[in-house]
């Protein structure tokens, strides 16, 4: 990544985290008093997880990666926002939960962390990122001789719908905007880059791993971007669409023995 845009977004994420804990949408309170942060698709896409070791790449503040813990998987979470492992740490703590936070770019995971059963990465976290091929051997690399990836993403066609590019062009996108917390005050600058499902699924497939499921939803499980209703509880589409248009894919791969 350009040295510009990583500080760019760098900067950017610790501001969001800074609104972030302190939001509706994220409910630390309650996260704290027991509950789970996790969606049903959430459970059902990754399955069990008790007495397994799971590395959580770009893990902002930490609510998944402990709630994935408080089911008995022994975690690590890795983000590049000081701001948000601080944060991911002091809820640890608050939670008395036993985890492990990495402070660190995403493509530098080798030199900070060792080999997992499982790599979890989800929501909104591939646009960050300018290479899809570095990224599924950081995963490749991370994954233990038999270890699972669990990726969930928003869809780029949802995306491509609202005008942002589909294809990978080479370069970044600068957008500013306002985080999607009800609570967000400030317009940030930060750098995207696109990446279709299939740039997606190649690279994985270059890197070594086997393909178990890609599957495709017509919903988001939340209410993050403009125009979207809630069809039924937790399940949030796009008003504008005459049809059902694919909101989020997931990715099942395997590292062969």
């Amino acid at each position: 990544m350009k040295p510009s845009a990583l500080n760019t977004n760098r900067d950017s994420w610790d501001q969001r985290t800074a609104e972030h804990v302190h939001s509706r949408f994220y409910d630390v309170a309650g996260f704290l008093a027991g509950n789970s942060s996790l969606n049903p698709l959430d459970r059902t896409e990754v399955g069990e997880v008790s007495g397994l070791s799971m590395l959580h790449l770009q893990c902002h503040f930490g609510l998944d990666t402990l709630s994935w813990a408080r089911l008995g998987a022994r975690v690590c979470g890795l983000d590049f926002s000081p701001e948000a492992i601080e944060r991911a740490r002091e809820l640890a703590q608050q939670a008395g939960i036993d985890a492990q936070f990495v402070c660190a770019d995403v493509y530098d995971t080798a030199q900070h962390v060792g080999q997992f059963d499982r790599v979890y990465s989800s929501y909104g976290v591939l646009e960050w990122l300018p290479d899809m091929r570095r990224w599924a051997q950081v995963v490749a690399t991370a994954l233990k001789p038999g270890g699972v990836l669990n990726l969930i993403e928003f869809h780029p066609y949802s995306y491509a719908l609202d005008g942002d590019a589909y294809f990978n062009g080479g370069q970044p996108q600068l957008i500013n905007e306002r985080s999607y917390t009800e609570n967000a005050a400030e317009v940030l600058p930060l750098y995207v880059w696109s990446h279709p499902v299939s740039d997606v699924v190649n690279a994985l497939l270059g890197a070594g791993l086997e393909l178990l499921h890609l599957n495709e939803y017509a919903y988001s499980p939340y209410n993050c971007f403009e125009g979207l209703i809630e069809r039924e509880p937790g399940h949030y589409v796009r008003a504008d669409s005459a049809s059902d248009v694919p909101m989020l894919y997931s990715i099942k791969a395997r590292k062969p023995e």
